[in-house]
């Protein structure tokens, strides 16, 4: 069932209700969210010198985390149209904390499928926390500066992403050597984790938020209802598998990173993947000066541009070596920054009362966090460099595709066709 989110006040509010303890609450939450998800990063080296593993077996740590957009954000969906916005925040950060709770008793047994089974679980309040999270802060304020705060938000959550490779390579990978008898150094700071959200999860609950609530769309009906179908639309056909594509090529150079500069500079684990801060550093710059562009040019013109700026630096870097290879690869970080945005809206564009509904299918497309990185190890495992980083740079030749012909409608293209 296809539903609009809707401004609900509770009882005996008023119109001028604040919003900034709501704003920093998803400040937070944002900034978590990035942070645990780019500290996977550091992980796969982690586990892959502490447990002897090839390339293909240690991205099973993105694997499965990535794997829950693809089985939980419908039913996330769901769970938050039922118990609303901020209780299924809650529940998110609780369930996220539970998961990294869960890597002290993986580590006493020091058995990486524990550890998988761990952040499968972190994953899973993850998921919930976007779900929650992203028609949340449109709701808050006016609905005119909803994008901007939006665009902030995020930022935040980019400071996350930077920081997170930073924390990893002191705290974890300098200790990665200790790694093949013992799994403290990664237990004790996901404990740490574990007890911040927590504690946020806390306190959120006891927060006074503004309330907002779902309703069902009038206009929205199934497909038994004699309605077109919501794959019929092309943009959004064509779109998800663009999500899919970008999120698996953003993800499998971040994994890798560590490990390819690693080897290019000759440097120990713990030097490369402070690189690995720069490559997701420049998404937040990426996304300041994106801001400003994106006022100017057409969105389409500049995913395009940013697609193929992608295939020549990784192209640049693989056929290179020493500093010139490691940069062009950390550079496509910041062409990745604003690829997200463009996609989502133009996946969603006319689509009408079935957004939401491709919203939902968009976000599971989220999935290609998991399978890219996989076939990218195993690429690496029997190949080389060189042909693994072949596999994203086709992703993004998907891409410079989607911004050329595939984000039209039907309808735009008949009426191309009809003017030509």
């Amino acid at each position: 069932m296809a539903f609009v989110p809707t401004n609900h006040q509770s009882p005996g509010s008023t119109g001028t209700q604040r919003y900034t303890p709501a704003l920093i609450t998803l400040a937070v939450l944002y900034f978590m969210m990035g942070f645990i998800t780019c500290l996977n990063d550091t992980l796969v080296p982690f586990f892959k010198a502490g447990f002897t593993l090839g390339y293909a077996e240690s991205s099973l740590v993105q694997f499965y985390f990535f794997l829950t957009y693809a089985i939980m954000s419908i039913p996330a969906g769901k769970i938050v149209e039922k118990i609303g916005y901020k209780r299924g925040m809650v529940a998110g950060f609780a369930i996220s904390g539970i998961g990294a709770l869960l890597f002290l008793p993986a580590s006493w047994w020091h058995q990486y499928s524990l550890f998988l089974c761990a952040l499968f679980i972190l994953a899973i309040g993850i998921v919930l926390l976007q779900v929650a999270a992203n028609p949340y802060i449109t709701l808050l304020g006016k609905p005119e500066t909803a994008s901007s705060r939006l665009a902030l938000i995020q930022g935040v959550g980019s400071i996350g992403t930077t920081l997170a490779p930073l924390f990893g390579a002191h705290v974890i990978l300098s200790k990665v050597s200790e790694s093949a008898a013992s799994s403290e150094a990664v237990s004790t700071p996901y404990l740490g984790i574990g007890a911040v959200l927590f504690a946020i999860a806390g306190v959120v609950y006891f927060l006074s938020l503004p309330t907002v609530e779902t309703q069902e769309h009038p206009g929205a009906t199934t497909d038994s209802g004699g309605k077109r179908s919501i794959f019929s639309f092309r943009n959004l056909n064509f779109g998800m598998i663009a999500i899919f594509t970008y999120v698996g090529a953003e993800v499998a150079i971040g994994t890798f990173l560590t490990n390819y500069i690693a080897d290019r500079l000759q440097v120990p684990e713990h030097e490369a993947n402070s690189y690995v801060a720069l490559y997701w550093g420049g998404m937040l710059v990426g996304r300041l000066i994106g801001s400003v562009v994106l006022k100017l040019a057409k969105p389409q013109s500049v995913l395009l541009s940013m697609a193929v700026a992608s295939i020549g630096l990784i192209t640049l870097s693989i056929l290179s070596s020493g500093a010139l290879a490691v940069w062009t690869m950390v550079a496509v970080g910041l062409c990745n920054s604003v690829m997200f945005a463009i996609i989502f809206s133009l996946a969603v564009a006319g689509l009408g009362s079935y957004a939401t509904r491709a919203s939902g299918l968009l976000s599971s497309a989220i999935a290609g966090g998991a399978v890219i990185p996989f076939l990218q190890g195993a690429l690496i495992d029997h190949f080389n460099w060189s042909v693994a980083f072949l596999l994203p740079a086709a992703c993004y030749l998907y891409i410079v595709f989607f911004a050329w012909k595939g984000y039209q409608s039907k309808q735009q293209i008949l009426f191309t066709n009809s003017t030509n």
